[in-house]
């Protein structure tokens, strides 16, 4: 069986004795562990995994006594990508989550747009924001990241916007789109590949797409339109096959 992962956002030392929350302890019941069976640590925050040894099993906690940090380069991109996107109908949004957090998304940003089926706000869209990380830290656990991606709280496409006019995020923007002046990604690797290091903020839309003047605003807030071809993608597909597409880039410029 592979040696469990479990995420825990806090610091710690080798040597110390932790007690793990109740859900992550639940968790090493239900995989009927025992004292002295191994676990692995990782706090999101850190490019390292922690070798772990069940010190106790209670009948609600269980200790653990923390060994030897193991860093792990290479684990993540290479360059922070945040992938704000409008949130699929369907419950599609959970397996997006899930996969985008496998492919290395740094931060996930729900959208309401003019032509979303979902329309999330006030108490449910933070009980949708706090399921969506959780989904995002089982991600990570399950595929052996180092860190977790942010998930947003879901908003209005303009007030995102105003959000980000007001940070002092200068990562590039990308659009996806279908439009004839839209370059393809490739082109726009070339183009922006010394300012892509620092970061890569990718806009998608909707199942439908963006309306047309949302796509316009995102061109005047310096989006720049980027394809992915000449096949219309799902909503849930699209950021994906972007996200795969720079995970293979970076790796093949490595080479």
């Amino acid at each position: 069986m592979t040696t469990p992962r479990i995420f825990l956002p806090r610091r710690w030392s080798e040597g110390e004795t932790i007690v793990l929350p109740k859900a992550e302890s639940r968790h090493v019941q239900v995989l009927r562990l025992q004292p002295g069976d191994g676990v692995v640590l990782f706090n999101g925050e850190d490019d390292c995994e922690w070798t772990a040894e069940i010190a106790q099993i209670g009948r609600a906690e269980v200790e653990l006594r923390v060994g030897a940090a193991l860093p792990l380069p290479g684990r993540e991109l290479p360059f922070a990508v945040t992938l704000a996107l409008g949130i699929p109908a369907n419950e599609r949004m959970d397996a997006l989550v899930e996969k985008a957090t496998e492919l290395g998304a740094a931060a996930i940003q729900p959208l309401i747009c003019e032509r979303s089926v979902v329309r999330l706000a006030g108490e449910r869209a933070e009980a949708r924001q706090r399921h969506w990380v959780a989904v995002a830290a089982s991600a990570s656990e399950q595929c052996g990241r180092v860190r977790v991606p942010t998930v947003g709280v879901p908003t209005k496409l303009g007030a995102w916007f105003r959000a980000l006019d007001a940070s002092d995020d200068k990562a590039p923007r990308w659009v996806l789109s279908l439009a004839a002046s839209a370059l393809p990604a490739a082109a726009q690797m070339r183009q922006r590949k010394d300012a892509i290091a620092n970061g890569l903020i990718v806009l998608s839309g909707p199942e439908g797409g963006l309306a047309p003047d949302e796509e316009a605003s995102a061109l005047r807030e310096g989006f720049l339109p980027v394809s992915l071809g000449p096949r219309t993608l799902r909503a849930d597909t699209a950021p994906l096959a972007l996200l795969a597409w720079l995970g293979l880039a970076d790796r093949r410029q490595g080479a």
